[in-house]
This record gives C-alpha cells, structure tokens and sequence, in this order.
C-alpha cells in the first residue's frame, strides 16, 4: 500500500503532489459502492427513520433550538453542500465559531450522548442520497476552516479528489481535530486512504467505525 508524509520542505511536498497527480483513482469500483450505498441506505429506512423522529424529539426537548444543523461544507472538487447533523451544542448567536475541542462546554447534554455514539451523523443519509457525500471518505470541514487550512498545509485540496464521508480513515483512526497540526496528520490519513482506496480498505474502516459507535472512541 502507499503511503504519504506531508512536510514542510519543498521537495518532499512536490514529491507527494506527484505522486497524487499521477493516482488512478478506482472509477468502476467507485460506481459499484455507490449503487451499494444506495441500497444500504433505502434498506435501512424502517430502522433509521424511526430512530431519526426520537433522536429529533429528545434533541427538541432537551435544549432550546432547531432540531437539526446545517452548516457549508466543500465537496468533491471544492463544491459547496449543506451538511446536515442533528444539533448538539447550544444556540449562541454571540458564539466564535472555531473548532469542537475536547470537553467542549456548548455540547449540550444529550448532544454529548449522539456525539460519542455519532448518532448525530444520521441526518447525512440524505447527503449520501443526494450524491454530496458517500458513507465513507475524507471527513469535510466547515468551509470557513477549509479555507485555512488550505492554505496554511501543503496538498490540502487533493483530499477533494473524491466525495466525502460520513466517516473515513482520519476519523476511525486519530478522530476529530482542533487546530493546525492535527489537521496536517488528519490530512496525511486522508490521502492515504485516497491512495489506496480498495473494498478492503472500505472494510476496515465499516468495522473500526461500528466499534467507535459502540465505545464512544474517536468522538467529542
């Protein structure tokens, strides 16, 4: 498998933009798990729509606000979507937007729950309908961060190259991230995964994300 370092020296970065220049992405295999999302999904309907109206019903009676979030995010190739998730902060107009950190004190507490289970994440089936995002790929920022942090870290735009997840390999293996530097690893586990997108690799990532719901690991 392949691969990659993201470093500050010039030469390594334009080593590793070769290499992403030159990948031949799986298309055929990348149709296949779209028509299997699909079906996943729609299969799935009698258990997650259900389970969508509770998780909507205790999110409105246990803090004042929308049930649900809705926030700008790049896609693939840079196109903006409306990402959707269940809301589990509260509602502060006054509020710097930044980053979820650890112990983050506008979680509220039953969004502390959907969080560490990452029952909030449910609503982006419908992203995963429409096309905008796929059950597995690089995790999308908020495009206001995304705009940092491409520029302030090498290669940070080829993360884009194909549809984002609602979960990946930065995210069953270092979770979410806060700043700069946690990022750039971020970005390191994301073009590896880009690099070496197979159904095993897919595999890997479906059971690491099945045991990060059950124990909360990975989550804030």
């Amino acid at each position: 498998m392949s691969s990659i370092s993201i470093s500050e020296t010039d030469v390594s970065a334009e080593r590793a933009e070769q290499q992403l220049l030159s990948i031949e992405l799986p298309l055929g295999y990348l149709f296949v798990r779209r028509m299997i999302e699909l079906v996943v999904v729609i299969a799935t309907l009698p258990v997650t729509a259900p389970l969508c109206l509770l998780i909507a019903l205790i999110v409105r009676i246990d803090s004042p606000g929308p049930v649900l979030f809705w926030q700008q995010r790049p896609g693939r190739n840079g196109e903006l979507f409306w990402m959707v998730k269940f809301r589990s902060m509260k509602v502060s107009p006054y509020e710097i937007r930044q980053l979820t950190a650890e112990r983050d004190h506008r979680v509220t507490r039953f969004g502390k729950f959907i969080r560490l289970s990452h029952l909030d994440e449910l609503p982006q089936l419908w992203n995963v309908m429409r096309g905008e995002m796929s059950l597995i790929g690089p995790r999308p920022e908020p495009a206001i961060f995304s705009e940092v942090f491409e520029e302030n870290i090498p290669l940070y735009q080829y993360r884009r190259v194909i549809a984002p997840g609602i979960t990946g390999w930065s995210q069953v293996n270092q979770g979410y991230t806060a700043d700069i530097e946690s990022t750039r690893l971020k970005l390191e586990y994301d073009l590896y995964y880009i690099l070496n997108l197979s159904p095993w690799l897919d595999l890997q990532i479906f059971f690491k994300t099945i045991y990060s719901m059950v124990t909360g690991q990975n989550a804030r």
